[in-house]
């Protein structure tokens, strides 16, 4: 728990995070948030803004559950 790994799955896919919930069917992990490559839309001055940013800022993790049954391994990884 609260480990910094590297999952693998059987069909190629890694991702890399904290264990935030181990169960006997499932690993939950939470991924950090890479938060440049999804505000390309910045609305101009005569457009309404779509929510008050300043105010609500995005979350710096999501979770991310992968089956044990989909898991090839899990790595420790060291975190700076």
């Amino acid at each position: 728990m609260h480990r910094y790994v590297l999952a693998h799955t059987h069909d190629g896919y890694c991702c890399d995070g904290f264990v935030e919930y181990i169960d006997d069917e499932v690993v939950c992990l939470a991924v950090p948030h890479c938060g440049s490559t999804d505000r390309a839309f910045f609305p101009g001055p005569f457009y309404p803004q779509l929510y008050p940013y300043p105010f609500f800022p995005r979350g710096r993790f999501y979770r991310q559950v992968f089956p044990l049954t989909a898991l090839l391994g899990l790595s420790l990884l060291p975190f700076y």
